[in-house]
């Protein structure tokens, strides 16, 4: 039977991927997705402390994410009583894959100022349904549900996004870690070209959240440019059920694809 998890606990910061996490590049791959919510719960158990809020966290992919067993470490960097960083490692296939840096800072209460411009999205359930799977293939993608905006062109839209998978078998995780599975699905929401025509890869991802996010729904408002040479930019404003809650950028390496070679 199938385990509706993405990754399966073996102990001691191992986890076996499930084929939940599979590329949507390359089938032997795991997709930054579920990885970017494993190093994310890995840094919320570690030296966890109810005064301090996760309020950046920051991925460097270090190469192709290879579909096997992971090992996950954690250190804090830069330990402070207001202000913390701590460091979350991937290593698959013998070396490391991903490195994340997050950012703790220390709660208080600024209810009386808080506010910003960004608009809420409009609901899920009046945008039409988003069929990632015409575009993306793997099964990362296959067990996202998602609903898009009718007025989405290549490269800016709006994008809801959920999935009924968990995290880690059997472990419950933060609402934060749920909501940054997801978060990378941002560089292929809106594709400014088919991926058989161009490679556009991140190799990175950086969420700034100005609240902690409820689990459910993630809300993309997404651009996405490529510049003359070769780089690219997706830049996401991110919501949840309740309105904006912060942003992600992703810098890609945009290169023809295999139908234009």
């Amino acid at each position: 039977m199938t385990v509706r998890a993405y990754y399966r606990p073996l102990g001691d910061g191992v986890f076996e991927p499930t084929p939940h996490v599979q590329g949507a590049w390359n089938d032997h791959e795991q997709h930054m997705g579920p990885v970017s919510g494993l190093l994310t719960h890995a840094i919320d158990g570690h030296e966890p402390r109810l005064g301090l809020q996760l309020a950046r966290i920051s991925f460097d992919i270090l190469g192709v994410i290879p579909a096997e067993r992971s090992t996950v470490s954690v250190r804090t960097l830069r330990p402070g009583r207001t202000i913390e960083l701590v460091e979350a490692t991937m290593v698959a296939g013998g070396r490391p894959v991903v490195r994340a840096q997050a950012w703790r800072l220390a709660r208080h209460d600024t209810a009386t100022v808080a506010g910003g411009d960004d608009v809420p999205l409009p609901p899920p359930e009046s945008m039409p349904v988003w069929e990632g799977t015409r575009t993306w293939a793997g099964g990362y993608i296959a067990s996202v549900e998602g609903r898009s905006a009718a007025d989405n062109r290549p490269g800016h839209g709006r994008v809801w996004l959920r999935t009924a998978i968990t995290l880690v078998e059997g472990v419950a995780v933060s609402p934060t870690a749920a909501f940054i599975v997801l978060t990378d699905t941002a560089n292929g929401i809106v594709v400014r070209e088919s991926p058989g025509d161009w490679t556009f890869p991140n190799v990175d991802l950086s969420v700034h959240l100005f609240r902690q996010p409820v689990a459910g729904w993630v809300g993309f408002d997404t651009r996405v440019t490529f510049g003359p040479d070769g780089v690219g930019l997706t830049s996401s404003t991110l919501h949840d059920e309740h309105g904006p809650v912060g942003r992600c950028e992703q810098i890609l390496t945009v290169r023809p694809g295999p139908d234009r070679t």
